[in-house]
């Protein structure tokens, strides 16, 4: 958080190198910075699968274990979100912000898969996963 001018700016948590230092420092909606810590989460969800199983029997021994971490976290966080920004004026009930968000967080993911895609290629599946499952009704598999 920065303060110039009598104001405060919250600059991106990442920097994220690909966008300018313009868009880096517009004011944006809080929802974009929520989207980027759901993404977080489902980040922290498959680079532990990643890291801890050691098989295709293992991966699928954890996959449930990680999966309902994620859920948990991300069920906990957005209930405090709501709680947090009730009263505030920014939507009438969280409820309404529901399909912003998905956009924001399927933007974010969009950003991860260039980012990977141009640094770290064999973690291109992580954000591949995330757009599948904000494009469609179910969870991709764990096979990580």
């Amino acid at each position: 958080m920065l303060v110039a001018q009598n104001d405060f700016l919250i600059i991106d948590f990442e920097g994220e190198p690909a966008r300018t230092l313009e868009e880096r420092r517009a004011k944006g909606s809080p929802l974009r910075d929520v989207a980027g810590m759901l993404r977080s989460f489902d980040y922290a969800r498959w680079a532990a699968l990643r890291a801890a199983a050691r098989s295709d029997e293992e991966r699928a021994q954890l996959a449930p274990l990680v999966d309902a971490w994620e859920t948990e976290v991300r069920q906990t966080f957005l209930a405090a979100y709501a709680e947090g920004a009730a009263g505030s004026g920014l939507y009438t009930t969280f409820a309404q912000a529901q399909d912003l968000l998905g956009l924001f967080e399927l933007d974010k993911a969009l950003y991860e898969l260039r980012y990977e895609i141009n640094n770290r290629p064999d973690w291109v599946r992580i954000p591949l996963r995330g757009i599948l499952a904000l494009a469609g009704p179910q969870r991709p598999a764990a096979d990580a």
